[in-house]
């Protein structure tokens, strides 16, 4: 003969106790939308100059000036974008940002996760004085450094080229940091593995290393192309004539007038060059997002 068992009953709460927790859960509910109406209102705060570029980039150059500005044309234009590309040589100075960005993203790819693996992973005399040496290039202004790199860049007889553009930044000291950073999270374990079988450095390195950087090596390219896709300053000193501006200078030079700045040309431009960069950041922010949240957390 079998005997049922009744489920277990919950233990009894006091009124005091369910009275606390009845507190905890409606101040938990209403909490929620005094942290998303702050939250909100910033976030406008972020979008509303991003909304303006779009909508003005379609209005004429006196409805741009009109105050107080409208949010939208009240007569849409396609004026500003067709200017824009009559009065610029916009396929050879798109093809020079390409050039550029690319060819800088690769070089940080490729160098600074180099450098990266030997300071996390080699064990070589002078190991901490070359990390020490690439933190301390990281704390100076760019500025600083800008008149001896240029210096140098004209020396070498590299001004007036597109080399010029790229060679003096296809490795930098926070790209050397960030994978640094990371490759010491990998375990030590699957290099030593791979030297008992036999396998040099470098292919641990291609083979192993590579792929578990994957995250990382999305921030660092994210952040390079961005930053490259947008430089103006360096461009504009070392490009020599029009055949080697990129985008961000051609559209400065053509929307700067004797007398006023045509705002027209100039907002289209900017949706123009901010087009590639939304499109890169949208294809590998998951990839971005988990470099940022790991990078660092060993």
């Amino acid at each position: 003969m079998t005997t049922l068992t009744s489920a277990p009953t919950p233990p009894a709460t006091s009124p005091a106790t369910d009275k606390v927790l009845r507190r905890r859960r409606i101040r938990r509910e209403w909490g929620r939308p005094w942290l998303y109406l702050p939250l909100t209102g910033l976030l406008l705060l972020m979008v509303t100059p991003f909304l303006w570029m779009l909508s003005s980039a379609f209005k004429s150059e006196g409805d741009i000036r009109k105050l107080p500005p409208d949010l939208i044309p009240t007569h849409p234009t396609l004026a500003n974008y067709r200017e824009l590309f009559s009065s610029l040589d916009f396929t050879r100075m798109f093809a020079n940002s390409v050039i550029v960005a690319l060819a800088v993203t690769a070089g940080n790819l490729i160098f600074c996760s180099m450098l990266g693996y030997a300071l996390a992973k080699l064990d070589f005399r002078g190991r901490r004085a070359v990390f020490a040496l690439v933190m301390a290039t990281l704390m100076v202004p760019g500025l600083v450094t800008f008149v001896p790199l240029y210096v140098l860049v004209a020396n070498m007889k590299l001004t007036g080229s597109l080399l010029g553009l790229i060679l003096p930044f296809l490795a930098t000291p926070f790209g050397v940091f960030l994978m640094r950073q990371f490759i010491s999270t990998l375990p030590d374990e699957l290099i030593d593995a791979a030297r008992v079988d036999g396998c040099r450095e470098l292919a641990i390195f291609w083979k192993i290393i590579l792929p578990l950087t994957r995250p990382a090596l999305a921030t660092l390219g994210i952040i390079t192309f961005l930053g490259s896709w947008n430089n103006f300053l360096w461009p504009l000193v070392v490009a020599q004539n029009e055949s080697q501006y990129t985008l961000p200078v051609g559209l400065a030079l053509a929307s700067s007038g004797q007398d006023f700045t045509r705002f027209g040309i100039l907002l289209a431009g900017a949706v123009v060059v901010l087009l590639p960069v939304t499109i890169v950041f949208l294809l590998f922010q998951r990839h971005f997002v988990a470099g940022i949240a790991t990078t660092g957390l060993k």
